[in-house]
């Protein structure tokens, strides 16, 4: 069983205090990453956010958040979220968790009648919350199939697109397709976040959006995360990877995936201005560097932190183990993002326990429990900001690390 006292045996250390306040030195090697980003043409804007201890270490707007039209980044600017959303509505269901309103134990059908999609032989099959929370349950996702897969013949959304349905109805595909595996014997990152986000609004008693403010966004104090805004110049506009600099994306845009990581995606970046399109619980938020940053504070599990200490030692516990490689080798999952069990064999500075994810319209973010860090890069250029260089020298910056 995977109830959160049984989940404390596995533990990781929390926070200590730093010993000391980063140099000057520090910073401007922070600087100079993302200056030679921007001059490089290989990022068109970005705001990074460093916290040790709890406390704010760096913060930095830079570049444009509309480059034609001149605007540029600042701290306070909103980018659309994409998988960033994940860790939100993962706090969400463990608060319900902590409340005796959901357990991770749950059947999925006990809260979404119906959903009881087949084995790979077409035998039935039962997923828990925390197959969903652990990317364990045998889901799929359509940014990961051939074009003739079947989640696209069933017309499934992976919140990127505008599909014109409700979240009930996007669930209710998702059910209809066989699992890629029988629940709990893989991993395979999937959509089982937009099913649990179905299961948060039900386990809530409203829609997933009301439950995400009421759980998370107003007790974090998280101002601008939210399901759907109005067109502002406080909102960055998405690029595109490209060469000479990136290109801007207007309207419906397909962008392959970069190589070894799916097929292709389609981008609507409007959708987060269509109040109908549906909350999508893996992709469907915006926000800032600052709301993202209250959001990840909270797995540091420090006295007066959203979530009980013994629920966040349960978030950051590998549950699926390394041999997964979910991102790249060394990497485990936990709740709410990929957890680091081996750093050398990642080839990463970061210590054992590292939380880490991010977002395809270009961001990365960070967890160190060991020494105190929070980062969070928000970047409006797909795929850069997510798994080009830009994140791995902005982590390498962090940690001091010289090229």
């Amino acid at each position: 069983m995977h109830s959160l006292a049984t989940l404390l045996a596995a533990s990781v250390a929390l926070s200590p205090a730093p010993d000391a306040a980063p140099s000057g030195a520090w910073s401007r090697h922070l600087d100079t990453v993302i200056d030679a980003a921007i001059g490089e043409a290989r990022i068109v804007g970005t705001v990074v956010l460093v916290k040790q201890g709890g406390k704010t270490v760096y913060l930095r707007a830079a570049g444009l958040a509309d480059r034609e039209a001149g605007v540029p980044v600042r701290p306070d600017t909103v980018f659309r979220l994409a998988s960033v959303t994940k860790p939100v509505v993962t706090v969400a269901a463990l608060r319900l968790v902590e409340q005796g309103r959901l357990g991770l134990e749950d059947r999925v059908a006990r809260w979404i009648p119906g959903f009881s999609p087949a084995l790979p032989d077409g035998g039935p099959a039962d997923i828990t919350v925390h197959q969903l929370l652990t990317h364990s349950a045998g889901l799929g996702n359509p940014g990961a199939e051939p074009a003739d897969g079947p989640y696209h013949a069933l017309g499934v959304s992976d919140g990127l697109d505008r599909s014109g349905i409700s979240l009930e109805e996007n669930v209710h595909r998702i059910g209809r397709a066989r699992l890629l595996f029988a629940p709990g014997r893989d991993w395979r990152y999937s959509l089982a976040i937009d099913v649990l986000g179905e299961v948060v609004a039900r386990a809530y008693g409203g829609t997933l959006d009301a439950a995400v403010e009421a759980l998370v966004a107003a007790p974090l104090g998280m101002r601008d995360a939210r399901f759907w805004t109005t067109p502002s110049p406080r909102l960055a506009v998405p690029y595109i990877d490209a060469t000479p600099q990136p290109r801007r994306m207007v309207g419906t845009t397909t962008v392959p995936l970069p190589e070894g990581l799916g097929f292709d995606l389609v981008f609507d970046p409007d959708r987060a201005f269509d109040a109908t399109a549906f909350p999508s619980g893996g992709a469907g938020m915006v926000g800032t560097a600052d709301d993202v940053a209250r959001l990840l504070e909270t797995f540091h599990g420090r006295d007066g932190a959203l979530l009980q200490a013994g629920t966040v030692r349960a978030a950051m516990r590998d549950h699926v183990g390394i041999q997964a490689g979910t991102q790249g080798p060394g990497w485990g999952f936990g709740y709410g993002g990929a957890v680091l069990g081996d750093p050398e064999r990642a080839g990463s500075p970061q210590s054992p326990g590292t939380l880490q994810w991010g977002g395809v319209y270009g961001h990365t973010w960070f967890v160190d429990p060991v020494a105190g860090w929070t980062v969070v890069i928000l970047t409006n250029t797909v795929y850069e900001g997510m798994s080009g260089a830009f994140p791995r020298e902005v982590r390498d910056a962090v940690y001091g690390v010289r090229p």
